[in-house]
């Protein structure tokens, strides 16, 4: 599932966007100020990281900095009092993603969440189309470019919301994704209250999947993941 790290020195405000992600989902934790956040990337290594500018130890446009250079770091929305252009365009010059002032809508920084979580998946897996023509799973052989799945060399007919299932769930083996982030990531919907048609694709997958169905697998109550043993 998406990991979200929540960074405001006002426990009142880290408790209640904490909560509505944790309802969305999300895997959420929180840090009180800059260097408790750095350390929690590190352990946490969180997808998003919704970040405040005004903080002890250190700011938020210094938690920016010491990320920028790395290679995998988190998505970051920054959350501020000021209102100046001139703030903004720092915080995003210095890698944020994002950018909202305070107060804010709880609803509204759902929503930039959820978007700045579907743009890092389309990213990886861009990323990886790039870096990587294939990827296996078992034996099953998924390329990428041609947009083709192979089993012991026969080639299966996959619809084009089967193969993107497929490649997201196999890019990570053993990640857990639930259903909500499937529909969000794989059909680039906002979860309204029914994911049947997860259900339905991954049912039909499995189908198609014959002897290999068990790659994919039913985590209780959350939803689905991939893994190399059948």
């Amino acid at each position: 599932m998406t990991k979200v790290l929540i960074v405001d020195d006002e426990v009142s405000i880290a408790s209640a966007l904490a909560y509505a992600l944790r309802r969305e989902g999300y895997t959420v934790e929180t840090a009180g100020d800059g260097q408790e956040a750095l350390d929690r990337v590190e352990i946490f290594k969180p997808d998003v990281m919704v970040l405040d500018v005004m903080m002890p130890r250190l700011s938020g446009y210094d938690v920016c900095r010491k990320l920028a250079d790395r290679q995998q770091r988190p998505a970051i929305l920054l959350l501020t009092v000021k209102n100046d252009i001139v703030d903004k365009v720092l915080g995003l010059e210095l890698g944020a993603d994002d950018y909202m002032t305070k107060p804010f809508d709880i609803r509204e920084i759902t929503a930039r969440v959820k978007a700045l979580s579907r743009r890092r998946v389309n990213d990886a897996v861009g990323q990886l189309s790039r870096n990587q023509e294939e990827i296996q799973l078992a034996s099953l052989n998924i390329e990428l470019f041609s947009r083709t799945v192979r089993m012991e060399g026969q080639q299966l007919d996959l619809t084009p919301k089967e193969f993107d299932l497929l490649v997201l769930l196999a890019r990570n083996p053993e990640r857990v994704y639930s259903r909500e982030a499937l529909l969000e990531q794989v059909w680039d919907m906002n979860f309204v209250g029914g994911t049947r048609t997860v259900d339905i694709h991954v049912q039909r997958l499995r189908k198609k999947l014959g002897e290999l169905h068990g790659v994919i697998q039913t985590v209780y109550g959350i939803g689905y993941k991939s893994t190399e043993t059948t």
